[in-house]
């Protein structure tokens, strides 16, 4: 069985796995699965809002909960890939528990006795009450919700990591194409996802538009499997990286009375491939008191609770470094939560016309997916090779200037965001329409300007993200790496709904209405812009600080270092 790249990653025919082939399978699935969880994404507040009956904040905020959760239980996905199943089986798993979440969505919204008659269709003149939902109704929802979490969240931590085991880990310019064309992907099946499925939900209703997500994802299982026969597959370690962790936390504390050792021969490493140490990380100078963990007492005891290799200690200083990353690009998401919520509840007060054609208001977000679907390619193309030429850098900027250069666009989307609505507003004054269910004759597309600045945002920030904590992720962490990458989106979502109500009580009530021309929604706009300002000196300290890992690694008879060198985002 020959070795490729990391040499956790078995091949099955040696020169015939893995390359670019292999992921147009990652790619169809990505695109198909992307298509059925940002359709609800931009659209199930409708739906809470319209059938379940749930009020305008409560809509909101259980969809934040709902994104949030897909997202936080990608680490549950990294963990069950890197320890006990394959990425490529841990796809087929949680693909299907997808499907099952979407079959019971489908089943509560086409049985009427299942949900709340909708107060849209209440007659006040016959005497009838809106009536909120049920307890077991809502038991429903949220099993058929959650279950579509699970499964996304482990899909987003094993489909990138497939993707990217094809290829050899030092290939840093094919690793951050492959990311490019993975969110290529996702904006294409995204597209889809807000017009065509929103359409089916708008029009035929959401019994089918649940039932067609359930039908793609299968199809996107089905795609993946074809290509079986050519992925390069990981194999899972036996002892899992939150593990490998937690052993190095315990032992240095136990060390914690023996000095640290100035030479790195002092600490314990094991360079024999029997075992399976492939991947040798150099010691760094960082969190020193971790270094303890290698000390060894013993030279004939190797349990790795007693005594633990460098590139152990060092596994566990990559991640407590990703951490101050992770933290300064959440506040981003907090804000992309309100392009998912406000601004679609803003479309719906708004001319949605095109010509002769209603533009349903949840695909407004279709503006910034042709966008970025236009500008990734260019991107991969055009941009990188230039960049390369002038900064000598394979993949044209390094991964962190790329997030920050995200982060800048989206404190411009939020301060646009807080000019538009100022200005959707005005029209409503104007024309004395501030208490109308009517649409104002302002077009929706005013929204896009918003939405296309924060869709070349999300271009920068989430690829770069992606590429930044597989790469600097070992080879037995690879997909808890880039599940961490998603955290990002799950803590932006849960702030989210911090941030609402911790502003709601302390403005006095700016989003307290379910009249979006009372409530001061740009005020909320131009405050989120400050904060994300804020926030981007923060990220600057943390990505200054960050110092990228350093491999060792072994050639023939010989011991070389090779640094894995990347020039730092400052």
């Amino acid at each position: 069985m020959g070795i490729l790249g990391n040499e956790n990653i078995q091949h099955r025919k040696q020169a015939a796995q893995g390359g670019r082939r292999a992921t147009l399978f990652v790619y169809a699935m990505t695109g198909l699965e992307t298509m059925t969880f940002l359709a609800n994404g931009v659209s199930l507040v409708t739906y809470f809002y319209g059938y379940m009956n749930f009020g305008l904040t409560k809509s909101a905020t259980t969809l934040t909960n709902f994104m949030g959760t897909a997202f936080l239980l990608s680490l549950f996905g990294g963990f069950i890939s890197d320890t006990y199943l394959s990425r490529f089986k841990s796809c087929i798993v949680f693909a299907s528990l997808e499907i099952l979440g979407y079959t019971l969505l489908a089943v509560q919204a086409h049985m009427k006795q299942l949900r709340p008659f909708p107060c849209k269709d209440v007659d006040p003149t016959k005497g009838i009450e809106c009536e909120s939902a049920s307890d077991n109704q809502e038991a429903i929802l949220f099993t058929g919700l959650y279950l579509v979490a699970l499964g996304v969240g482990g899909i987003r931590a094993a489909v990138p990591a497939l993707g990217a085991d094809q290829f050899e880990e030092d290939d840093t310019a094919s690793l951050s194409s492959f990311f490019n064309w993975y969110m290529f992907s996702v904006t294409v099946g995204a597209s889809f996802g807000v017009t065509f499925l929103v359409w089916i939900s708008t029009n035929e209703g959401w019994d089918w538009s649940f039932g067609v997500c359930a039908l793609a994802v299968a199809v996107s299982i089905l795609f993946l499997s074809m290509g079986r026969s050519s992925y390069r597959t990981n194999v899972p370690k036996a002892t899992s990286p939150l593990a490998r962790i937690l052993q190095v936390l315990v032992v240095a504390v136990r060390n914690r009375k023996l000095p640290a050792p100035d030479m790195a021969q002092e600490l314990h490493e094991v360079h024999d491939k029997e075992v399976g140490n492939k991947d040798v990380l150099q010691r760094t100078d960082q969190f020193k008191y971790l270094d303890r963990a290698a000390i060894p007492r013993n030279l004939e005891d190797a349990d790795p609770w007693r005594v633990c290799t460098v590139t152990q200690v060092e596994e566990t200083k990559i991640l407590i470094r990703m951490l101050p990353i992770i933290v300064s690009t959440i506040f981003m998401n907090t804000c992309l939560a309100q392009l998912q919520t406000f601004t679609i509840q803003q479309s719906m007060t708004m001319d949605t016309s095109l010509g002769s054609f209603q533009v349903p208001a949840p695909s407004i977000p279709v503006i910034p997916l042709v966008f970025m679907a236009i500008l990734l390619p260019i991107y991969d193309r055009f941009f990188v090779p230039l960049a390369r030429k002038v900064t000598g850098i394979p993949t044209g900027i390094t991964q962190l200037q790329r997030v920050g250069v995200g982060l800048v666009l989206s404190i411009i989307s939020m301060a646009v965001s807080g000019v538009v609505e100022t200005r959707r507003k005005r029209v409503a004054v104007e024309h004395n329409m501030v208490d109308s269910a009517g649409p104002l004759p302002m077009s929706v597309f005013w929204l896009g300007i918003q939405y296309a600045i924060f869709g070349m945002a999300d271009m920068f920030t989430v690829v770069g993200l992606l590429d930044f904590f597989y790469a600097e992720s070992s080879a037995g962490m690879k997909s808890l790496g880039t599940s961490i990458s998603w955290c990002s989106l799950a803590f932006g979502y849960y702030t989210s709904t911090v941030v609402v109500n911790v502003v709601n009580k302390v403005s006095g009530g700016w989003l307290s209405t379910n009249n979006l021309n009372r409530d001061r929604l740009e005020y909320f706009y131009w405050l989120l812009a400050l904060l994300s300002l804020l926030n981007f000196g923060f990220y600057l300290l943390c990505a200054s600080w960050y110092k990228y890992k350093k491999l060792e690694m072994e050639k023939t008879d010989d011991r070389i270092d090779i640094t894995v060198s990347r020039k730092s985002s400052h």
